[in-house]
Protein backbone atom coordinates (compact mmCIF):
# COMPACT_ATOMS: atom_id res chain seq x y z
CA UNK A 1 0.00 0.00 0.00
CA UNK A 2 1.32 3.24 -1.03
CA UNK A 3 2.26 5.48 1.99
CA UNK A 4 4.26 8.37 1.04
CA UNK A 5 4.04 10.58 -1.40
CA UNK A 6 5.24 14.35 -2.59
CA UNK A 7 1.61 16.00 -2.33
CA UNK A 8 0.72 19.48 -4.04
CA UNK A 9 -0.97 21.91 -1.56
CA UNK A 10 -3.45 23.51 -3.91
CA UNK A 11 -5.48 26.08 -1.85
CA UNK A 12 -4.95 27.41 1.68
CA UNK A 13 -6.96 29.58 3.92
CA UNK A 14 -6.38 31.63 7.26
CA UNK A 15 -9.65 30.31 9.66
CA UNK A 16 -7.59 32.48 12.80
CA UNK A 17 -4.64 34.40 13.10
CA UNK A 18 -3.00 30.87 14.52
CA UNK A 19 -5.19 28.16 12.20
CA UNK A 20 -4.78 27.18 9.00
CA UNK A 21 -6.58 24.95 6.62
CA UNK A 22 -5.04 23.45 3.74
CA UNK A 23 -5.72 21.34 0.39
CA UNK A 24 -3.84 19.05 -0.38
CA UNK A 25 -3.71 16.70 -4.14
CA UNK A 26 -2.53 13.12 -5.17
CA UNK A 27 -3.17 9.62 -5.29
CA UNK A 28 -2.53 8.65 -1.58
CA UNK A 29 -6.08 10.28 -1.27
CA UNK A 30 -7.06 6.46 -2.77
CA UNK A 31 -6.13 4.75 0.94
CA UNK A 32 -7.48 7.37 3.05
CA UNK A 33 -10.96 6.27 3.81
CA UNK A 34 -11.57 6.28 7.73
CA UNK A 35 -12.32 9.30 9.73
CA UNK A 36 -9.78 10.11 12.56
CA UNK A 37 -6.72 9.08 10.87
CA UNK A 38 -3.80 10.89 10.69
CA UNK A 39 -0.70 12.23 8.30
CA UNK A 40 2.86 12.99 8.89
CA UNK A 41 3.88 16.22 7.47
CA UNK A 42 7.63 16.72 6.53
CA UNK A 43 8.95 20.03 7.57
CA UNK A 44 9.97 22.28 4.43
CA UNK A 45 13.13 23.47 5.00
CA UNK A 46 14.74 20.33 6.44
CA UNK A 47 15.57 21.82 9.82
CA UNK A 48 13.68 19.77 11.50
CA UNK A 49 14.04 16.53 11.68
CA UNK A 50 10.84 14.97 12.77
CA UNK A 51 7.50 15.33 10.56
CA UNK A 52 4.32 17.25 12.36
CA UNK A 53 1.11 14.41 13.19
CA UNK A 54 -1.61 16.21 11.42
CA UNK A 55 -5.40 15.18 11.54
CA UNK A 56 -7.19 14.39 8.07
CA UNK A 57 -9.89 16.96 8.21
CA UNK A 58 -11.98 16.21 5.51
CA UNK A 59 -11.14 13.58 2.22
CA UNK A 60 -12.66 13.79 -1.84
CA UNK A 61 -11.52 10.63 -3.29
CA UNK A 62 -13.06 11.83 -6.85
CA UNK A 63 -11.21 15.33 -6.76
CA UNK A 64 -8.00 13.48 -4.99
CA UNK A 65 -7.93 15.92 -2.55
CA UNK A 66 -7.72 16.06 1.32
CA UNK A 67 -7.67 19.16 3.84
CA UNK A 68 -5.67 19.37 7.12
CA UNK A 69 -6.41 22.28 9.55
CA UNK A 70 -3.56 23.12 12.52
CA UNK A 71 -2.73 25.37 14.67
CA UNK A 72 0.42 26.69 15.28
CA UNK A 73 2.34 25.50 17.79
CA UNK A 74 6.16 25.90 17.56
CA UNK A 75 9.27 26.10 14.75
CA UNK A 76 7.59 23.19 12.46
CA UNK A 77 3.73 24.10 12.29
CA UNK A 78 4.81 27.59 11.48
CA UNK A 79 7.33 26.76 8.56
CA UNK A 80 4.77 24.56 7.06
CA UNK A 81 2.17 27.20 7.46
CA UNK A 82 4.30 29.65 5.33
CA UNK A 83 3.97 26.72 2.18
CA UNK A 84 2.51 28.37 -0.81
CA UNK A 85 -0.38 27.07 -2.93
CA UNK A 86 2.15 25.30 -5.88
CA UNK A 87 4.26 23.84 -3.38
CA UNK A 88 4.85 20.76 -2.48
CA UNK A 89 4.57 18.47 0.39
CA UNK A 90 5.98 15.28 1.31
CA UNK A 91 3.31 12.96 3.13
CA UNK A 92 3.03 10.01 4.94
CA UNK A 93 -0.26 8.35 5.63
CA UNK A 94 -2.52 7.65 6.44
CA UNK A 95 -1.79 6.65 9.60
CA UNK A 96 -3.05 5.34 12.90
CA UNK A 97 -6.31 3.69 14.10
CA UNK A 98 -9.42 5.91 13.20
CA UNK A 99 -12.98 6.42 14.58
CA UNK A 100 -14.89 2.77 14.23
CA UNK A 101 -18.28 3.52 11.77
CA UNK A 102 -19.08 0.01 11.63
CA UNK A 103 -19.96 -1.08 15.27
CA UNK A 104 -23.53 -1.85 15.94
CA UNK A 105 -24.24 1.65 17.12
CA UNK A 106 -23.57 3.38 13.82
CA UNK A 107 -27.07 2.26 11.34
CA UNK A 108 -29.57 4.24 9.97
CA UNK A 109 -32.06 6.11 11.91
CA UNK A 110 -29.91 6.17 15.21
CA UNK A 111 -28.27 9.35 16.42
CA UNK A 112 -24.47 10.26 17.21
CA UNK A 113 -22.97 12.68 19.43
CA UNK A 114 -19.62 14.64 18.11
CA UNK A 115 -17.67 16.67 20.77
CA UNK A 116 -14.56 19.21 19.85
CA UNK A 117 -12.84 21.17 21.93
CA UNK A 118 -10.26 23.63 20.01
CA UNK A 119 -8.05 22.12 17.30
CA UNK A 120 -9.26 18.69 17.95
CA UNK A 121 -12.87 19.75 16.18
CA UNK A 122 -11.30 19.02 12.55
CA UNK A 123 -10.96 15.45 12.41
CA UNK A 124 -14.67 15.40 13.61
CA UNK A 125 -15.79 16.77 10.48
CA UNK A 126 -15.12 13.50 8.25
CA UNK A 127 -16.27 11.82 10.71
CA UNK A 128 -20.01 13.49 10.71
CA UNK A 129 -20.42 12.95 6.70
CA UNK A 130 -19.51 9.63 6.78
CA UNK A 131 -22.48 8.96 9.44
CA UNK A 132 -24.50 10.78 7.58
CA UNK A 133 -23.95 8.78 4.56
CA UNK A 134 -24.89 5.69 6.98
CA UNK A 135 -28.59 7.46 7.40
CA UNK A 136 -27.64 8.92 11.06
CA UNK A 137 -28.84 11.51 13.06
CA UNK A 138 -25.41 13.87 14.12
CA UNK A 139 -25.19 16.37 17.10
CA UNK A 140 -22.44 18.17 17.27
CA UNK A 141 -21.21 20.20 20.35
CA UNK A 142 -18.32 22.44 19.79
CA UNK A 143 -16.03 24.17 22.59
CA UNK A 144 -13.79 27.02 22.12
CA UNK A 145 -11.53 29.26 24.42
CA UNK A 146 -13.90 32.14 23.30
CA UNK A 147 -15.50 33.53 19.79
CA UNK A 148 -12.47 34.83 17.92
CA UNK A 149 -11.19 31.10 17.94
CA UNK A 150 -14.48 29.23 17.22
CA UNK A 151 -13.74 27.21 13.91
CA UNK A 152 -15.88 25.26 11.27
CA UNK A 153 -19.73 26.57 12.77
CA UNK A 154 -20.83 26.84 9.30
CA UNK A 155 -19.51 23.71 8.07
CA UNK A 156 -20.89 21.67 10.81
CA UNK A 157 -24.20 23.32 10.82
CA UNK A 158 -24.87 22.06 7.66
CA UNK A 159 -24.57 18.32 9.13
CA UNK A 160 -26.81 18.68 11.39
CA UNK A 161 -27.44 20.35 14.77
CA UNK A 162 -24.40 22.37 15.92
CA UNK A 163 -24.12 23.59 19.90
CA UNK A 164 -21.56 25.92 20.78
CA UNK A 165 -19.69 26.80 24.05
CA UNK A 166 -16.54 28.89 25.07
CA UNK A 167 -15.24 29.42 28.26
CA UNK A 168 -15.40 32.83 27.93
CA UNK A 169 -18.78 33.38 27.25
CA UNK A 170 -18.36 35.00 24.12
CA UNK A 171 -20.42 33.08 22.05
CA UNK A 172 -22.78 29.71 22.87
CA UNK A 173 -23.29 28.26 26.23
CA UNK A 174 -20.88 29.98 28.80
CA UNK A 175 -18.94 27.28 29.81
CA UNK A 176 -17.49 23.68 28.16
CA UNK A 177 -19.16 21.31 26.42
CA UNK A 178 -20.12 19.24 29.02
CA UNK A 179 -21.95 21.97 30.60
CA UNK A 180 -24.13 21.68 27.14
CA UNK A 181 -24.37 17.72 27.78
CA UNK A 182 -25.61 17.94 30.96
CA UNK A 183 -28.07 21.14 30.67
CA UNK A 184 -29.70 19.52 27.64
CA UNK A 185 -29.24 15.87 28.49
CA UNK A 186 -28.83 14.99 24.64
CA UNK A 187 -28.86 11.37 24.49
CA UNK A 188 -27.24 9.16 21.95
CA UNK A 189 -26.90 6.22 20.38
CA UNK A 190 -22.71 6.84 20.36
CA UNK A 191 -20.55 9.42 21.45
CA UNK A 192 -17.49 10.44 19.51
CA UNK A 193 -14.64 13.14 20.89
CA UNK A 194 -11.41 14.76 20.07
CA UNK A 195 -10.08 17.34 22.03
CA UNK A 196 -7.61 18.16 25.10
CA UNK A 197 -7.18 15.66 27.87
CA UNK A 198 -9.49 17.51 30.74
CA UNK A 199 -12.19 17.24 28.35
CA UNK A 200 -11.82 13.45 28.14
CA UNK A 201 -11.75 12.81 31.97
CA UNK A 202 -15.16 15.38 31.98
CA UNK A 203 -16.70 13.05 29.52
CA UNK A 204 -15.69 9.86 31.58
CA UNK A 205 -17.15 11.36 34.78
CA UNK A 206 -20.39 11.79 33.13
CA UNK A 207 -20.87 8.13 32.93
CA UNK A 208 -22.50 8.99 29.26
CA UNK A 209 -25.12 6.14 28.53
CA UNK A 210 -23.61 4.92 25.24
CA UNK A 211 -20.14 3.65 24.07
CA UNK A 212 -17.42 7.08 23.79
CA UNK A 213 -14.74 6.91 21.76
CA UNK A 214 -12.30 9.37 22.05
CA UNK A 215 -9.12 10.93 19.96
CA UNK A 216 -5.93 11.79 21.69
CA UNK A 217 -3.22 14.04 21.02
CA UNK A 218 0.19 13.26 21.58
CA UNK A 219 3.51 14.09 20.46
CA UNK A 220 4.82 11.85 18.26
CA UNK A 221 8.28 10.84 16.39
CA UNK A 222 8.22 8.06 14.18
CA UNK A 223 4.29 7.95 13.72
CA UNK A 224 4.48 4.14 12.90
CA UNK A 225 4.47 2.70 16.37
CA UNK A 226 8.56 1.62 16.25
CA UNK A 227 9.79 3.73 18.57
CA UNK A 228 7.52 3.83 21.07
CA UNK A 229 7.63 7.63 22.43
CA UNK A 230 3.57 8.18 22.03
CA UNK A 231 2.75 5.19 24.37
CA UNK A 232 0.02 5.08 27.17
CA UNK A 233 -1.23 3.72 29.95
CA UNK A 234 -3.96 0.60 30.03
CA UNK A 235 -6.07 1.10 32.15
CA UNK A 236 -7.36 -2.69 33.22
CA UNK A 237 -4.85 -4.27 32.41
CA UNK A 238 -0.95 -4.62 32.32
CA UNK A 239 1.34 -2.88 29.32
CA UNK A 240 0.70 -0.10 27.15
CA UNK A 241 -1.12 1.16 24.04
CA UNK A 242 1.22 3.48 21.26
CA UNK A 243 -1.45 6.38 20.22
CA UNK A 244 0.18 6.64 16.92
CA UNK A 245 -0.62 2.91 15.75
CA UNK A 246 -3.17 1.40 18.17
CA UNK A 247 -4.82 5.08 18.79
CA UNK A 248 -5.45 8.00 17.97
CA UNK A 249 -9.19 6.27 18.66
CA UNK A 250 -10.00 4.75 21.96
CA UNK A 251 -12.69 3.90 23.54
CA UNK A 252 -13.35 5.65 26.83
CA UNK A 253 -11.90 3.71 30.11
CA UNK A 254 -9.48 1.82 27.08
CA UNK A 255 -6.16 4.00 28.60
CA UNK A 256 -4.90 6.22 31.40
CA UNK A 257 -5.90 9.47 30.66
Amino acid sequence: MKKVEDMHLVQKKWLTPQIVQMTLKGGLVLQMNRPGQFVHLRVPDGSTLLRRPISIHAIDQEELIFDVIFRIEGKGTKLLSKLTVGDTIHVMGPLGNGFPVSVPQVQSGNTACLIGGGIGTPPLYELSKQLKQKGMQVIHILGFGSEKECILEDAFTKLGQTLISTVDGSKGTHGFVTDILKDKDIQADIYYSCGPVPMFSALEALNLPAPVYVSYEERMACGMGACYACVCKNKNQEGYKRICKEGPVFQAGEVEI
